[in-house]
């Protein structure tokens, strides 16, 4: 059998619970060889981030084409990517597994991370914004289910082939909303907790890594949703701030 590979292209974490760390205790988790290519260096703990140092896009471009050309993923996902010329690098790059984009356009702290990201959504398989993020790509608010449903159709009409809007935000149930064409209802009782450093990573690393196993997307995301949930119900309370989830559950 062959062994289930898939690879993330985001920024480093050094406290563990986001970025590429994350996306690879998940990736494990799952029974997937993990492989990272580093977009941006990051200084941050549970409390926040203090400095982000966004790598050279010709160094991320050949570290790209060093993993593709040799081991290449059966999915793939983005994270941070901190400039265009980095974007514009990932987006230039064939990608012969889908690809999820996972657009973290701000971190928690309000430090930019990304800008335009157009023409990474036209090669994206599934996009993955927050309620924030999708209200940035759409270009009007998004706050509860209706205008959930508005913004992924516009996100889709980006060139998107599948959206998948978070909304761990919202009122009541976390509710997320795939668009496929149709629409997806994906719901979970909401865990009132302060650790959730790392979701969105989490989710969406678990997703690439069903993905990369061959499973058909409603389903891995079902799957998803059900881990993220017990990582997040199973934290480990570490931290003084927003701590980790538990990527062993």
């Amino acid at each position: 059998m062959t062994t289930p590979v898939a690879l993330t292209i985001a920024g480093s974490d050094p406290s563990g619970g986001a970025g590429i760390q994350a996306d690879l205790k998940t990736f494990h988790r799952f029974g997937v060889y993990g492989e990272a290519v580093v977009t941006l260096i990051t200084v941050q703990n549970t409390m926040g981030v203090r400095r982000v140092d966004v790598l050279d896009a010709g160094l991320v471009r050949e570290q790209l084409h060093a993993v593709l050309e040799d081991i290449p993923p059966g999915a793939a996902k983005t994270g941070a990517l901190g400039s265009q010329a980095v974007i514009d690098a990932i987006a230039e790059t064939r990608f012969e597994c889908p690809l999820v984009v996972d657009p973290v356009m701000t971190s928690t702290s309000g430090a930019q991370l990304s800008t335009d990201l157009g023409r990474l959504i036209l090669r994206a398989f599934l996009v993955t914004p927050n309620l924030e993020e999708a209200a940035l790509l759409a270009g009007f608010p998004v706050t509860d289910v209706d205008s959930m449903r508005r913004a992924a159709e516009k996100i889709a009409s980006l060139g998107a082939r599948n959206v998948l809007i978070k909304g761990g935000h919202l009122e009541g149930d976390a509710t997320d909303l795939l668009f496929n064409g149709t629409f997806h209802k994906f719901s979970a009782p909401r865990i009132v907790t302060k650790h959730t450093h790392g979701t969105g990573c989490t989710y969406s690393a678990a997703i690439t890594a069903e993905l990369a196993k061959g499973t058909e997307l409603i389903e891995a995301i079902r799957r998803a949703k059900a881990f993220l949930c017990d990582a997040i119900r199973g934290n480990p309370g570490l931290g003084q701030g927003s701590g980790p989830l538990n990527h062993f559950a």
